[in-house]
């Protein structure tokens, strides 16, 4: 036998001698590598929740719902609703429903006994407090058609309804009859939601460009440039207004703060940070609007970030590495939040530290292990004792806020697609079919 023979003679005879030791099994749970996300569902709600006493506003049993909650002057700070939703008393159907191509984006807005609606191809209308439509107009331009745009948002205030929409167009309607009252040319597509607050009407348009308006004549007051950004959602967040400020938010993950009458700027703050393994996070539009709390400010974003900041500096007080999907509901010393992640989160608003996070579903369906379809939740908001939230899986839920344990849920056929609102001791949403409906 040759020298190289003998080699490789013997390394054949140690490769089978190895193979008949025992592998060592590491200890631990095993993980599926596919997994959503790149985590467990178990992992998604922090072990530690604990239930934590809280004391909430009294009930108030309010008329209206003008507007995003971000404005603490049109917001209700717990609003009266039974104490436990017995189903739907009405429906009316508002027009086009969600598509591939067009969404519904606008919130119901309740003022003058009437409830605003807008659907997905820029149809308005007006409904009574009985469920029968009183009004509805199209505000597609004339030289446009129909279907070139979709998504908008309403405000209600100053008398008018204020409307955005993906033409570029700021109007005012009269809340009666839909007429007309002015219009504006943002010079870019902006289905942002409108904020209105003493005659002057804000908002940020598709171009990343801060309005306001005089609610009376339609004329622009002041503009004020955001930092460019090409992550603008459909439907964004609503400017939110103080006593002597006015916070924008843009779709660079920029919050811009500027004196409410001239518009000189403030300061700026920006929501930096992504939660690491989901692509989504590279979405840096805020998705939470500005919320203004007392000398507080609360922001998200969509990947994966919730601020606190305080309102006169825009100084940072916190961070936590959750994302916020729509406007956090702070009450009793917490903040409340739908994350990124489809979980219904308390945190303790001085700190940012969770108290306790109460699973959401997050796909509809999945296919060999390859997701579908992520299931979309809108709120939170806190009404009748208990915190409230609408999914386009067909279910409005309901929890507790001390401990986040399930209240109870009311089917709603086709599914919500708007924050839900409530106003005269009834929740209102709009379903993902077009329809509104009003529960009890």
């Amino acid at each position: 036998m040759t020298t190289s023979k003998f080699i490789m003679a013997g390394v054949a005879l140690a490769v089978m001698a190895s193979c008949t030791e025992n592998d060592i099994i590491l200890p631990g749970k095993r993980e599926d590598l596919r997994a959503p996300f790149g985590e467990t569902s178990e992992e998604r709600v922090k072990s530690e929740s604990v239930t934590q006493k809280i004391s909430l506003a009294k009930q108030v049993s309010n008329a209206n719902w003008q507007q995003r909650i971000g404005t603490p002057s049109t917001r209700t700070s717990h609003p009266a609703l039974a104490q436990n939703l017995t189903g739907i008393q009405w429906s009316t159907p508002i027009g086009q429903g969600d598509s591939r191509r067009y969404r519904i984006t606008a919130d119901p807005v309740v003022a003058d006994d009437r409830i605003f609606v807008m659907d997905a191809k820029s149809t308005v209308s007006a409904v009574s407090l009985g469920g029968q439509k009183l009004w509805s107009v199209n505000i597609t331009p004339d030289r446009d058609r129909e279907s070139d745009a979709g998504g908008g948002g309403l405000a209600y205030g100053d008398g008018k309804l204020i409307v955005t929409s993906g033409f570029g167009n700021l109007r005012a309607l009269d809340p009666a009859s839909g007429a007309e009252i002015w219009t504006q040319d943002l010079d870019a597509a902006t289905t942002g939601t409108p904020s209105i607050s003493r005659g002057l009407v804000y908002v940020v348009g598709g171009d990343n460009v801060a309005w306001a308006v005089n609610s009376d004549s339609g004329r622009v007051v002041w503009q004020l440039d955001g930092s460019a950004g090409i992550s603008r959602v459909s439907g964004g967040p609503a400017p939110a207004v103080g006593d002597d400020l006015v916070v924008f938010a843009f779709g660079s993950g920029e919050l811009q703060a500027a004196f409410r009458k001239g518009g000189a700027r403030r300061w700026d703050a920006t929501l930096a940070g992504q939660r690491r393994g989901i692509a989504a996070t590279t979405v840096s539009d805020i998705t939470g609007d500005p919320v203004i709390s007392g000398n507080t400010i609360y922001a998200g974003s969509y990947s994966g970030r919730i601020v606190a900041l305080n309102t006169d500096s825009g100084a940072r007080l916190w961070t936590a590495k959750d994302g916020a999907l729509g406007p956090v509901w702070p009450a009793g010393g917490s903040v409340f939040a739908v994350t990124d992640r489809n979980e219904l989160v308390r945190l303790d608003n001085s700190t940012g530290e969770r108290i306790w996070g109460a699973r959401l579903p997050f796909f509809t369906r999945e296919i060999r292990r390859r997701s579908v379809e992520v299931v979309a939740h809108y709120g939170p908001i806190i009404a009748g004792g208990r915190l409230i939230v609408g999914s386009n899986d067909g279910v409005v839920r309901s929890f507790d806020p001390e401990s986040g344990a399930s209240l109870g849920a009311v089917e709603v056929p086709g599914g919500v697609t708007t924050n839900p609102v409530v106003a005269g001791n009834t929740l209102y949403v709009v379903s993902r079919k077009g329809v509104l409906h009003a529960l009890r």
